[in-house]
């Protein structure tokens, strides 16, 4: 909420102020700024923006940063530098272990394109940290390839990224990284939703089951496996039908209990929401309704009530979706 994003944000520009008095912290309730609130285009609420060098032109997004700590990592971040130079394995191991997760980049040399990607990500990406090394002896005890951006999770490698063509595309590498604050698949709940809806990723695919179903621990192992190939492009959510305060989400998809288990995509940008055209959740079923979304290959699923029998009847005619466009066009 407004409040408790603001209470993170005061905390936040009260340690700095230690730290960095330089970087001022303000608020502003725009309901009586209209001004303003048209000057920096602000739709949703709260907004944070980092304006640099008293310069009103062009000030960053802050995005998804809900804590005090992480205010503070992004501020430093892009008021320093945005990575740890890593020299040793010592110094690895630490960062690896400090976190629950931690990001670190084995390079060839310190000076090439994805270094800069690499740190232009590491600046968007707070909730963990990010370093970076060219020294030998680290990229050997790791077993690494140079040039490579590797995720580690509870001190152990979760994945690996080679960065060999130039410049990466940094909002591809700020997504999948940010999907690893997520399990790979994530139940929606009410602690859950606001997280899920934080990592920067447009296209969500949902499993609609009862979670205490005999089949259930088949499918969800399906549906895992799915997950492990789209991490980053496609983020996995699951609903369980048998929780009454998930009605909401089954009102906005039109699932029915005879649906389920049911499949759909849903693109955050534009709505569009897409039907599994397979009923079986199957692992290649999977795969195939993913890829041809992501090729732009699947058709939208427009909800629609069964036509009435006696639409016809009357001088005036009773549309629904699926007889509109066969009458009307």
């Amino acid at each position: 909420s407004s409040q408790n994003l603001s209470e993170e944000f005061a905390e936040a520009a009260r340690q700095l102020k230690k730290e960095a008095p330089r970087i001022q912290f303000g608020k502003i309730d725009v309901t009586h700024q209209h001004d303003l609130r048209k000057e920096f285009k602000i739709q949703a609420f709260p907004t944070v923006k980092f304006f640099v060098n008293g310069s009103r032109e062009d000030p960053i997004d802050c995005k998804g940063v809900r804590k005090a700590s992480a205010f503070i990592t992004w501020v430093k971040r892009r008021t320093g530098p945005s990575t740890v130079l890593i020299n040793s394995t010592d110094q690895a191991e630490a960062i690896i272990k400090a976190d629950d997760l931690a990001v670190i980049g084995f390079f060839r040399e310190l000076h090439n394109d994805s270094v800069e990607v690499f740190c232009e990500t590491a600046r968007d990406v707070p909730e963990m940290p990010f370093g970076m090394t060219a020294s030998e002896d680290v990229c050997t005890n790791y077993g690494i390839q140079r040039n490579s951006l590797v995720v580690f999770k509870k001190g152990k490698p979760v994945h690996n990224e080679v960065l060999e063509d130039g410049r990466q595309n940094k909002l591809g590498l700020t997504r999948l990284i940010k999907t690893f604050t997520l399990d790979l698949v994530t139940e929606y709940n009410i602690e859950t939703s606001v997280k899920i809806f934080d990592v920067p990723v447009e296209n969500h695919i949902l499993l609609f089951t009862p979670m205490n179903s005999e089949t259930f621990s088949e499918i969800y192992e399906n549906y895992k496996s799915a997950a492990a190939e789209f991490r980053g492009k496609i983020l996995f959510v699951l609903v369980d039908t048998e929780e009454a305060r998930n009605g909401r989400v089954f009102e906005y998809f039109r699932v029915r209990d005879i649906d389920v288990p049911a499949v759909r995509i849903l693109n955050l940008t534009s709505d569009a929401r897409y039907k599994m055209p397979a009923d079986e959740v199957t692992v290649e079923n999977l795969k195939a309704f993913c890829q041809s979304y992501l090729s732009g290959k699947a058709k939208q699923h427009l909800s629609s009530e069964e036509i009435p029998e006696d639409w016809d009847k009357m001088p005036v005619k009773v549309l629904v979706g699926k007889n509109f466009n066969s009458i009307i066009f």
